[in-house]
């Protein structure tokens, strides 16, 4: 069966659990793509007036019923504050919910134990671009999950961006240092261009804007363009250029692939050091 299913389609309460930044652009998102409000449970102890406006519309904000059984339950507080949150999340559990994580490094195992025996639940890593609707999330099953299941998952996750699934857990912690933590690695380019800028004699604020405005234009491109990342750096590329001379650089034995793989060899160990 198909993973992708329209949010019209799914049946019963999706419960979102804490909207914070990541939650609430998940929520934003789902109303945008045709979700009923009056369909959704948010618990949040402190809600933004973006999420407390939906209410008008039917939404149930904190809800005081002991048992509310939902279709699927979203769990996107901030992990160390998982322990405690967690038993609050039974009263939404039914034999036929699916539990959707989006808390970093919080393995299946620790969420099948705090969550009632036998429970559906699927791991996620979103990015933070999913604030904007343009993050990608990589997502693994337990053995609980069904293929309607997976399908209501993958809708609801798939209003913050692209959507991945895997089979092997193990894997989540490359992607937690690829694309979890992949952004930061792209401010920082924009970051360092600028510095650069300056330093060969440009004004620092026309040096940052041109390393801002040429990140994320090329980043637009890389995401409409058909073409693999390597074919586009060579269209840009003309021989004995100015563009070859600087990758001459950036290329060489010592430059960048060997240090993109070291930064990512250590966030992914140190995604499992943080996950055991």
């Amino acid at each position: 069966m198909s993973t992708t299913a329209s949010l019209k389609d799914i049946a019963g309460t999706v419960v979102l659990v804490g909207a914070g930044k990541m939650g609430s652009a998940l929520l934003d998102g789902w109303v945008a793509r045709g979700l009923d409000p009056a369909k959704v449970v948010v618990i949040e102890p402190q809600p933004s007036l973006q999420v407390a406006r939906y209410a008008a519309n039917g939404l149930q904000l904190n809800p005081a019923t002991k048992s509310l059984p939902a279709a699927v339950v979203i769990v996107a507080i901030k992990p160390q504050s998982a322990a405690e949150a967690m038993p609050a999340v039974h009263r939404f559990i039914s034999p036929s919910t699916v539990v959707v994580s989006i808390m970093a490094g919080k393995t299946l195992k620790f969420l099948q134990a705090a969550l009632p025996d036998g429970t559906a639940v699927v791991r996620t890593m979103p990015n933070t671009p999913a604030a904007i609707g343009r993050g990608i999330t990589v997502a693994v099953p337990n053995a609980k999950v069904t293929a309607s299941q997976r399908a209501a998952a993958d809708a609801l996750l798939a209003a913050a961006g692209a959507v991945e699934w895997i089979s092997d857990e193990a894997l989540m912690d490359a992607v937690t240092a690829v694309s979890g933590s992949g952004p930061a690695y792209v401010f920082l380019l924009a970051e360092e261009l600028a510095k650069a800028g300056a330093a060969a004699g440009l004004p620092p604020d026309l040096a940052e804007k041109l390393a801002r405005v040429t990140v994320a234009g090329s980043g637009e491109l890389l995401h409409l363009s058909s073409e693999e990342a390597a074919t586009l750096r060579k269209n840009v590329t003309s021989p004995g250029g100015t563009t070859a001379a600087a990758l001459d650089v950036l290329m060489a034995s010592d430059g960048l692939n060997p240090l993109m793989k070291k930064a990512i060899a250590a966030a992914t160990r140190r995604s499992k050091e943080l996950g055991s």
